[in-house]
């Protein structure tokens, strides 16, 4: 017994530190399905998002699930800090738990306040090691905490500051694609109000934020589950909108040079499957209900009046079906499994910019009456 608790211990360790490495301290994306972290995420993902689906008011199952990154994430270090306590009180009771406590009574359960006093560096001292090789599991123990702590302590900020990152382009995109965005506005707004070139430095900018976007949610999963500030935006949709828009630069709307949508393209397409494969989510073929062919004429219809026609036939519509099916089945996946709605094609009438909406609903003979008000006080004050 003593023998397979040693292994069993040992094997418990060995799991802890890889998967800490694997998540922490690796920069590259791990192939491996079956790892600790994977587990983690789910086991209580599935749950979380069943509970999810079941609330109906948007903005209160959005703030449901903007809890989970955050709460899965310290699971995942009490996961940590749990496995390496359990394996080393295991080894020491495996060993004979060789301590010498005022209590007078020994066993797993002193082992294993032990192993926690230790791995804390608490330093108590109530229980102590009496043999050689106590001690040496025991220093390990507390070398090994101490270096768990700060490699967690310094990835905290680290994961903040690229969801900061990935923020910030997500919410540039409001005033420039409507809440929520969709391509058909973005196209419109450009074409009306920014420009061409606004809208070739706007992908270019977007390739090199989902060249980021992969990279660090690669590195780090659990960035995946942290939700955006606004309930009409997401990783998800933004990422979704520039592939929208580049199909369409790409099929043909004149005045709009194709050569920056095509790299952008790539790059976000690149991003959607490995997030994809990440994920362990498979492509769904459901996706052609983001756009019916009732709507192609309406999308054509609305980029015509803007001044930006998109290339027509068969041979256009066609190349507009391939397009999407090179991405639009992979982020489909991703909508069900993470519920992140997809943004639309078309803009909706009545939506208003995430910048446009307030708490307060003041309509604009308000809103001028309160200024008037105000000037008002201040000439009374100023008398």
């Amino acid at each position: 017994m003593h023998t397979l608790a040693m292994i069993g211990a040992v094997a418990l360790i060995l799991i802890v530190l890889w998967d800490i490495f694997e998540t922490i301290v690796l920069p590259r994306r791990v192939m491996r399905h079956i790892r600790l972290t994977g587990v983690v995420y789910q086991v209580t993902w599935a749950p979380w998002s069943a509970v999810g689906r079941k609330i109906h008011k948007a903005d209160r199952r959005e703030t449901f699930l903007s809890l989970y990154g955050p709460m899965a994430l310290l699971l995942l270090l009490f996961v940590w800090a749990a496995g390496l306590i359990i394996g080393f009180a295991a080894a020491q009771w495996a060993l004979g738990s060789h301590f010498i406590s005022a209590y007078g009574h020994y066993g797993f359960v002193t082992d294993l306040y032990v192993s926690g006093t230790t791995f804390f560096t608490l330093g108590l001292g109530d229980v102590a090691p009496d043999a050689g090789i106590a001690r040496a599991v025991t220093v390990i123990e507390a070398g090994m905490g101490f270096g768990v702590l700060a490699l967690v302590i310094g990835y905290l900020p680290v994961l903040y500051q690229a969801f900061s990152r990935r923020e910030v382009a997500i919410s540039l995109l409001d005033a420039r694609a409507g809440s929520p965005p969709s391509a058909v506005e973005l196209l419109r707004r450009h074409m009306r109000d920014f420009g061409v070139d606004a809208l070739t430095t706007q992908l270019r900018d977007w390739e090199q934020w989902a060249a980021e976007l992969m990279e660090s949610q690669l590195s780090y999963p659990s960035l995946s589950y942290f939700r955006s500030q606004h309930e009409n935006q997401s990783w998800l949709a933004g990422l979704t909108t520039i592939l929208d828009a580049c199909a369409l630069i790409i099929v043909g709307v004149d005045g709009i040079p194709a050569q920056q949508a095509r790299l952008t393209f790539a790059m976000a397409r690149h991003a959607a499957v490995d997030l994809s494969q990440m994920s362990g989510t498979e492509p769904d073929m459901r996706c052609n209900t983001r756009l019916p062919d009732g709507d192609v004429a309406r999308l054509r219809e609305l980029l015509e009046d803007a001044g930006a026609p998109l290339r027509a036939g068969a041979e256009a519509d066609a190349k507009l079906t391939e397009l999407r099916l090179l991405y639009e089945p992979y982020v489909f996946a991703l909508s069900q499994r993470l519920l992140m709605e997809l943004p639309p094609w078309l803009p909706g009438e009545d939506e208003v910019d995430a910048w446009r909406s307030s708490p307060w609903e003041f309509a604009p003979q308000s809103v001028q009456s309160l200024h008037i008000t105000q000037l008002r006080t201040l000439e009374f004050e100023a008398r």
